[in-house]
């Protein structure tokens, strides 16, 4: 069975393997991309924020605690709607249940709609770009990441191991799906290459203001090992656009 978009996360058990690996200490999503996500936003204060694919939403806690005035998850699987409720009760923030494809965009009212590692599972992309281009407001930003395309090229390694030593690139410029194995499930993404992101940014208006691709930073690490293994490739690309 191959599992398309949030659905993986309806399934119990995947649910709570992926909550754990997720709250690892060392995951790289806490110390390699959270961190560069956190310095492109910048000073969040007085902000209306919108979240594409918010999982648990303590992305949208942290948001909050930090100083914006408004916060909007959408996410597709009802597990996770359920734990970003509980995450986001007593706070200004609101969790929808909807697929970004599906959700009801609102014009020039967000001034930073972020996502996380969400937007590989949508197979056509230049209509959620349009959409995100038009919600925001004048001078908003949409700062978002995704898996980085020497790893989406091909599934080989991911079908080899789960801890890689090594790493194969191949089918980079053959876009389109990819279906990997993950936590014991088959898992639907879709594979993009580093220019095809560029392009269609470009293309609904945005302003490319910076790009990352993670790279590991020595301090966050308590694992000489695991910094030397996460300095070998690049686990994420990373875009700041301005509208």
């Amino acid at each position: 069975m191959e599992y398309r978009g949030a659905s993986a996360y309806n399934d119990d058990k995947f649910f709570e393997n992926y909550i754990n690996r997720r709250n690892r200490e060392e995951s790289p999503n806490n110390i390699i991309e959270k961190p560069i996500l956190l310095e492109l936003i910048g000073d969040i204060e007085g902000k209306k924020v919108l979240d594409l694919g918010c999982g648990d939403a303590k992305f949208g806690v942290e948001l909050l605690r930090n100083g914006c005035i408004s916060y909007d998850g959408v996410e597709g699987s009802e597990n996770m709607v359920r734990e970003a409720t509980k995450n986001l009760n007593k706070t200004e923030g609101k969790v929808h249940l909807s697929s970004m494809e599906a959700w009801k965009f609102q014009t020039e009212n967000y001034d930073l709609v972020v996502s996380r590692l969400a937007l590989h599972y949508l197979a056509e992309l230049k209509d959620i770009f349009q959409e995100v281009h038009n919600s925001l407001a004048d001078n908003g930003k949409f700062i978002f990441s995704v898996q980085h395309p020497v790893l989406t090229s091909s599934i080989k390694s991911a079908a080899a191991s789960s801890s890689k030593a090594d790493w194969i690139v191949d089918d980079y410029f053959n876009s389109g799906k990819r279906v990997e194995p993950w936590i014991d499930k088959k898992v639907v993404k879709y594979h993009r290459t580093f220019e095809e992101y560029y392009q269609l940014l470009k293309l609904v208006g945005f302003k490319i203001e910076d790009i990352r691709e993670g790279t590991p930073r020595v301090e966050k690490f308590s694992s000489e090992s695991e910094y030397k293994r996460r300095m070998r490739i690049p686990l994420f690309l990373i875009f700041s656009c301005e509208k």
